[in-house]
C-alpha cells in the first residue's frame, strides 16, 4: 500500500512560529488566534497575509472590529504596505448593503445575516487562498447565545472548507468560559499570544500552540517578540536533542601550561565550565585566555556580555597581551553586547544556537550569567532555560564558559543567589586573600566530572605581560 503524502504545509509569515507548527498550518482549515489586546494578532495577521501576497495568493483581511485606515496605519508603523490585501471593512452597528435606509429599527438578526452575507459574497467574488477575520468578538455580541454562536461558526468553516481557503480568526477570548471552549473545539487549531508587564524592563510575550490537529507541535510556551521591520518573531524553545552528536571530545587547552595541568591536561569539548569568583579574581581574564588560546588556533569562538561594555573588554584583554580586537574585526571572533533587560531567555538561546551552528564556534563564552539573572523575573526559570541550552550545545561538541559572581569582595562570607552549580561539568573556583598586607588570588578545580584534576591550591597572577599560574606557597616570614 503506497503511503499518502500529507499536503504541503502553508507558511504563516511569522518567523519561529513555522518551527513549532513542523512547517506551517496544515491547508484549507480554520484556525483561531488568541489574545488580549495588543498582544500582537493583527500584526501577525497582516504577517500572514503578506507571506501569501509574496506567493501570488488572493487573500481577503475581513475587518469587523477597526477600520481599513487603522489597518493601514498598523502596517505603515511596521513598514509595511497592504498592498495585494484586499480588506473589507465592515460594521456590525450599523447597516449593511444600505439596509439601514429600509428599515427603522435592526434587530441583531438581521445584522448578522447581513454581515454574513457581505463576507460570503466578498470571498465569492475575490476568491481568495488566505483570509483573516477580525474578530468573533463582534459575532459573539450578536448571536447573543452559545447555540448559535456555534451554528454560525460551523457554517462559516464549511462555507470556507468548500472553497479551499486558509482561515485565521481573530479572537479576544482565550478558552474562558463554555463559549470559548466551544470555539476551540470547531477550530482545527488554536494559538494564543500573551504578555505580561513585570515591574521592571519591556513587556515579556509569549505564544503557545494549544491545539493542532494532525500536526505533531512543539507545544508549551514558547518566548516572542515584536521587532520593527520583522512584526511578531518567535523564539522556539532548545531542543538539546536537535543538535547533531559530536564526535569524540577533544582537550581544549588555555595557552597556559600549568592552568591546563590542573585539568589533566586540559578542559573537555561538550561540557560546561563555571568560572566562579568574587569580584576582581580574574573571571573575565580566564574566559579572555580560553578565547585567545581557541583563535590562535584558528578556530571560532562567540562571546556574549551582558555587564561589560564591547570597548572595555577589548581594552581589557589588550592590557594582559591578548589581542581580541583583530579577531573580532576578522569575524573570527563573534561578540554579542545585550542590554539584559531587552532580551528573553528564548531569544537569548536562540541567538546562541544560530550563532554556534552558523560559524561552528568551538568555545562559547556567557559573561556574566549573573547578570543575565538578575534582569530576569523569573530566575529559576531562566536556569531550567540555560540547562537546556548547554545540552544542546555540549551535544554540539562545544566548550561553554559561565562567569558567575559571588556577594562580596573579601572574606568568607560570599555566595550566589541562585544554586547554579549543577549546571557545571567543570568548576574552576577564583577567590582573594588577604595575606601579610598583600592581597593574592587563588585558583582551584573543584569539579571536573570527566577524567582527573588537580586539587591543589594554586595562586593566579594577572599581568600585563600575561597570565600565570604557580602552586600556592606561603608568604615566608619576615
Amino acid at each position: 500500500m503506497t503511503k499518502r503524502k500529507l499536503p504541503e504545509p502553508v507558511a504563516t509569515g511569522v518567523t519561529g512560529l513555522d518551527e513549532i507548527l513542523r512547517g506551517g498550518l496544515p491547508p484549507s482549515n480554520l484556525y483561531l488566534l488568541q489574545g488580549s489586546p495588543g498582544v500582537g494578532k493583527t500584526t501577525a495577521a497582516l504577517q500572514f497575509l503578506r507571506t501569501g501576497v509574496a506567493a501570488d495568493e488572493r487573500c481577503i483581511y475581513v475587518s469587523l472590529s477597526q477600520t481599513a485606515a487603522e489597518l493601514e496605519s498598523i502596517a505603515i508603523s511596521r513598514g509595511w504596505t497592504l498592498d495585494g490585501i484586499r480588506v473589507e471593512e465592515l460594521s456590525t452597528t450599523d447597516a449593511v448593503n444600505g439596509a439601514a435606509d429600509q428599515t427603522i429599527f435592526q434587530t441583531a438578526e438581521l445584522r448578522l445575516d447581513e454581515t454574513r452575507q457581505a463576507i460570503e459574497q466578498a470571498i465569492e467574488e475575490h476568491k481568495p487562498s488566505r483570509l483573516v477575520y477580525d474578530s468573533l468578538l463582534e459575532i459573539r455580541l450578536l448571536t447573543g447565545d452559545p447555540p448559535r454562536f456555534r451554528r454560525e461558526l460551523i457554517g462559516f468553516k464549511a462555507f470556507l472548507a468548500k472553497r479551499n481557503v486558509v482561515a485565521l480568526l481573530l479572537d479576544t477570548q482565550t478558552g474562558e468560559g463554555v463559549t470559548g471552549e466551544e470555539v476551540e473545539g470547531i477550530a482545527h487549531g488554536v494559538i494564543r499570544f500573551d504578555k505580561a508587564l513585570e515591574e521592571y524592563g519591556a513587556v515579556r510575550r509569549r505564544i503557545e500552540v494549544s491545539k493542532m490537529r494532525g500536526v505533531p507541535i512543539a507545544d508549551g510556551y514558547h518566548d516572542m517578540a515584536i521587532r520593527e521591520g520583522q512584526g511578531v518573531v518567535v523564539f522556539p524553545r532548545i531542543v538539546p536533542g536537535a543538535a547533531a552528536e559530536a564526535t569524540k571530545p577533544e582537550l581544549i587547552k588555555s595557552g597556559v601550561a600549568t592552568l591546563d595541568e590542573m585539568f589533566g591536561g586540559g578542559q573537555e569539548s561538550g561540557t560546561t565550565t563555571l568560572v566562579i569568583g568574587q569580584s576582581g579574581t580574574g573571571k573575565s581574564t580566564m574566559a579572555s585566555l580560553y578565547s585567545t588560546a581557541a583563535l590562535k588556533r584558528g578556530e571560532s569562538v562567540a562571546l556574549f556580555l551582558f555587564e561589560e561594555r564591547l570597548e572595555t573588554f577589548f581594552r581589557r584583554s589588550e592590557g594582559l597581551g591578548m589581542n581580541l580586537r583583530e579577531f573580532y574585526n576578522a569575524g573570527q571572533l563573534i561578540i554579542r553586547d545585550f542590554n539584559p533587560n531587552e532580551i528573553s531567555p528564548g531569544e537569548f538561546a536562540q541567538t546562541v544556537q544560530k550563532i554556534v551552528t552558523q560559524d561552528n564556534s568551538r568555545v562559547v563564552v556567557i559573561d556574566s550569567f549573573t547578570g543575565y539573572l538578575n534582569s530576569l523575573p523569573h530566575r529559576e526559570k531562566a536556569v531550567r532555560d540555560i540547562q537546556s541550552l548547554l545540552k544542546y550545545l555540549a551535544r554540539a561538541g562545544v566548550l561553554t564558559m559561565l562567569i558567575v559572581a559571588q556577594h562580596g569582595l573579601l572574606g568568607q562570607n560570599v555566595g550566589i543567589d541562585v544554586d547554579v552549580s549543577f549546571l557545571g561539568d567543570t568548576v574552576l573556583l577564583l577567590r582573594i586573600m588577604e595575606d601579610e598586607g598583600r592581597l593574592r588570588r587563588n585558583i582551584t578545580v573543584v569539579k571536573k566530572r570527566h577524567g582527573p584534576h588537580d586539587l591543589d591550591v594554586h595562586e593566579l597572577f594577572i599581568k600585563s605581560s600575561g597570565v600565570t599560574v604557580v602552586p600556592f606557597n606561603p608568604l615566608p616570614e619576615a
